[in-house]
């Protein structure tokens, strides 16, 4: 968010509350949401397009049609989850939850919605798409064993390093094979005791890269893959084949970055994603934590943007 002002640094705080919220409370938010009348759950959604109307209109490049699309998309996600809760109660996996997770996906990786906000601020739009899902998927859907929690304990930790440990070696001494990564040319010097600029790196990556990503990819994706394909094979194969389904997905959602030409596809990009989800899955799936993957999700991404 460069050259920020104070209503942008306002909309971001509001913006993430509902996620502060969701981990740290997730099952009080949805029994008060309980309460509600059945089109007041459904409708209350709407209330995210206000961020989009204030940062438009304080920028001077206010869309209704844009306002239209922000105002309906959170709705239909509570009215699709609402239809998926009812057929669906024993969550193994809903055309209904496909779709929006396809639909949130695309608009992301293609970047469908930036034009919508001022330079700067996509990450915004991004963060509304988060608290739409979440409401979604918390409050109307229930979905069981995601894992969103932000009650850190130390077996996230141990779980998230112990995974980096594992790939670092593997993406670092593939990646410079590639020579799809190059040292920097004065990389800081390594310390037990991290800079206050590695620190704030990490946290930066951490809330706003890992946590949404390890969030869609782990919790929502994997999880409803495992769920899904319990029907079909015992457990230990469904939960392998939700990991490498779930892992190459993450792959192919770094199809176009890291270049100029955002339409070509980038084969390195994609590869070394792919088996990076893998890790970050086995993770997630230890414990069940999204936590222990946005830890090792962190810890790499911050490393490569150091010294690489």
């Amino acid at each position: 968010m460069q050259h920020s002002t104070p209503i942008d640094v306002a909309l971001l705080i509001v913006e993430l509350i509902p996620a502060v919220t969701f981990g740290l409370a997730p099952d009080r938010a949805a029994r008060f949401a309980d309460r509600w009348p059945r089109s007041l759950r459904i409708f209350l959604p709407v209330v995210l397009v206000l961020p989009y109307l204030l940062a438009s209109s304080s920028r001077h490049m206010f869309s209704w049609s844009w306002f239209a699309l922000y105002a309906i998309l959170p709705v239909a996600i509570a009215a699709l989850l609402t239809s998926a809760a009812a057929s669906d109660p024993n969550q193994r996996g809903s055309w209904q939850d496909a779709l929006i997770l396809l639909a949130l996906g695309l608009a992301v990786d293609l970047r469908w919605l930036e034009p919508a906000w001022p330079a700067g601020l996509a990450g915004l739009g991004k963060l509304l798409l988060v608290d739409a899902g979440l409401y979604g998927f918390v409050v109307i859907r229930k979905l069981q064993g995601t894992g969103f929690d932000f009650h850190f304990c130390w077996s996230d930790w141990k779980t998230g390093l112990r995974e980096l440990v594992f790939f670092a070696p593997i993406v670092i001494g593939l990646g410079l094979a590639l020579g799809f990564i190059h040292p920097h040319t004065n990389p800081p010097a390594f310390s037990i005791f991290p800079k206050p600029a590695f620190l704030l790196t990490w946290v930066y990556i951490f809330i706003f890269v890992a946590v949404p990503e390890e969030l869609f990819f782990r919790a929502w994706v994997q999880n409803l893959l495992e769920r899904r394909f319990n029907l079909y094979f015992n457990p230990t194969t469904a939960r392998r084949s939700a990991l490498v389904v779930a892992s190459i997905l993450f792959g192919l959602s770094h199809f176009n970055k890291r270049l100029a030409a955002s339409a070509h596809f980038n084969w390195q990009y994609v590869l070394l994603a792919t088996i990076a989800g893998i890790f970050y899955g086995r993770a997630w799936r230890e414990n069940r934590r999204v936590p222990a993957s946005a830890i090792t999700h962190t810890s790499v991404d911050t490393i490569w943007s150091i010294w690489f």
